[in-house]
């Protein structure tokens, strides 16, 4: 992970760049699986309100639905969790929106109630690690519901609705555990030693040593944090421990690549995509300091609310002062719909302003291109109400198939779908609705760029040097454990994982920074040799506990069950 000094010249971060930013990715290895809950959550609701002729009711179903596209990649155990916060974190949006539209249809209060739930949405899932597709579902949502005429007395039915669809979405959610209980967590470990095997081809010297590297670790890191989030103990803990053991391996190999085998690492991740049993790595001495290596970091405090709220305070008050302009930009063009111009905004704030850019070129060019699908499938979608629910799901499935690919791909079948969603209600003009969603993307686009240029991140910086000064003690922490000839048992192994956990974390971190305008200059010198010196004393504990014999290091599977 550790990479020489930048050249001299304008950083890469501050350059308006296009390059690579349309360009397609491999889709995601389960993007059939957001795309299919997706439909599935939607579908029954929508079908049973056309089946009554209440279609105008389906904005509250959705916000229920739409909930099933979320933790996809969490265990099961954890899903269940998270996918209750997020139905009771859209309802609590949807219900700030409705009784708001129920007291007053000011546009400029609406906008700026909305501002504020959108920068509260961004906040609470950037902190709670809700993950893809994080704040834009519950803001659009939320700033669809304000502009949506409504009394108090029927607040209460429609969040009944959005909780009713909230309910089926999280069975749907939940569904697959039935055939695949260990399934993400399988996978998890099976990415990390793919990555891990990757990084081992290029024996650490290598051409592509230091990406493979940084991806290495940042899989790793993935696949502990999947794993320490699962109980341990219960009637899943043997296949956990197991796949902790395969995770272990893992690092060893990004530890020590000249001696690793990538194919036995393959072989291994191949087996963990199946259904059968769990590959055993060889009863090696030091397996029962890995475990208790874990259950150490299990007991250790988890990182106080106040210190993980601080980074995203620029972040969020980028959300709030960009959505509210933008609204305000749209209501002062005469735009019937300024939730869109909203919505827009909200959609580009990333961790950093390159990735915030990048986020704005792919929303337009996106939105623009779905514009003109919607022109070519509306005069299908308008034979009858049948066909314009046809028509969503279908686009529905095609926005998550497509999104992992890139961004804006996805946006061509999310922007045709939610205009014909405001057709649910009753016909409308499409060249209005065309013209008004290209200007509301514009607008929004541009003056939510421009406030997040106004609102800087200058502690980016300064968090690179709390990142090196964090790595520089778990580096120490390790190589006096290292220098003990008795340390306490799994004292080692959980010095080792919060090593490398410091050094993700740092990489991270530095690249945040280098994509933040107009902040301090990243202290490379420094970097480089934090990541250099935590990288070595990472070989050192692989050495240390390699250096044990190991019987048995053939490739046999442990008696576990997927």
């Amino acid at each position: 992970m550790s990479s020489a000094t930048p050249a001299s010249g304008v950083p890469r971060g501050r350059r308006l760049s296009l390059t690579g930013v349309l360009r397609l990715r491999r889709p995601s290895e389960i993007w059939f699986k957001p795309a299919l809950s997706s439909v599935a959550a939607v579908a029954p609701p929508n079908l049973i309100l056309l089946t009554l002729g209440r279609l105008d009711l389906a904005l509250y179903t959705m916000a229920g639905s739409l909930c099933a596209l979320y933790a996809h990649n969490r265990p099961y155990a954890v899903r269940a969790r998270v996918l209750a916060r997020v139905v009771l974190t859209m309802l609590g949006g949807v219900a700030v929106a409705l009784v708001t539209a129920s007291l007053t249809r000011d546009a400029v209060v609406l906008v700026t109630v909305g501002a504020l739930l959108a920068a509260v949405q961004k906040t609470l899932c950037d902190v709670a690690r809700f993950g893809p597709p994080g704040n834009v579902v519950l803001t659009f949502i939320s700033s669809a519901a304000l502009f949506v005429p409504q009394t108090l007395g029927q607040v209460p039915a429609h969040l009944a609705l959005g909780a009713a669809a909230g309910a089926w979405a999280w069975l749907v959610g939940m569904a697959p555990a039935l055939v695949r209980p260990h399934g993400p967590e399988r996978r998890a470990t099976a990415q990390a030693l793919v990555a891990a095997a990757e990084y081992a081809g290029t024996h650490g010297t290598g051409d592509g040593h230091i990406p493979a590297r940084a991806a290495g670790y940042a899989a790793v890191q993935a696949a502990w944090q999947t794993l320490l989030s699962l109980p341990a103990t219960g009637r899943h803990a043997t296949t956990r421990h197991a796949l902790e053991r395969l995770v272990v391996r893992a690092e060893v190999a990004l530890a020590a690549p000249a001696d690793t085998d990538p194919e036995r690492l393959r072989t291994w991740a191949r087996a963990l995509r199946g259904s059968g049993r769990v590959p055993r790595t060889g009863g090696a001495p030091g397996d029962a300091d890995e475990l208790l290596g874990v259950e150490a970091e299990l007991a250790a405090r988890p990182t106080p609310l106040g210190q993980r709220l601080g980074p995203l305070t620029p972040i969020a008050l980028r959300t709030a002062l960009g959505c509210a302009l933008a609204g305000y930009a749209s209501l002062a063009l005469g735009v019937g719909r300024p939730y869109w111009a909203l919505v827009t905004a909200a959609a580009l704030y990333q961790a950093n302003m390159t990735l915030t850019w990048s986020r704005a070129v792919q929303r337009v060019v996106g939105n623009v291109a779905g514009v003109l699908v919607f022109a070519a499938i509306a005069p299908l979608a308008h034979l009858g109400q049948a066909l314009l629910v046809l028509f969503c799901l279908a686009l529905n499935f095609g926005a998550e198939a497509l999104i992992t690919r890139n961004y804006w791909l996805g946006s061509v079948c999310v922007t045709p779908m939610a205009l014909l969603i405001t057709e649910f209600t009753g016909y409308q003009a499409p060249g209005e609705l065309i013209t008004e969603r290209v200007v509301d993307t514009l607008v929004g686009a541009l003056v939510g760029f421009l406030a997040a240029v106004v609102v800087t991140n200058r502690r980016a910086g300064s968090r690179v040097g709390q990142a090196v000064t964090a790595a520089d003690r778990a580096r120490e922490h390790a190589a006096r454990l290292l220098a003990d000839p008795d340390p306490a048992p799994g004292a080692l192994e959980a010095a080792r994982r919060s090593l490398a956990a410091a050094l993700t974390d740092l990489r991270t971190t530095v690249d945040a920074a280098a994509g933040e305008w107009w902040g301090r200059a990243v202290p490379q010198e420094r970097v480089v040799l934090a990541e250099q010196s935590g990288h070595r004393t990472l070989a050192a504990t692989v050495r240390r506990r390699t250096a044990r014999p190991d019987r048995d290091t053939g490739t046999r599977t442990e008696d576990v069950r997927p």
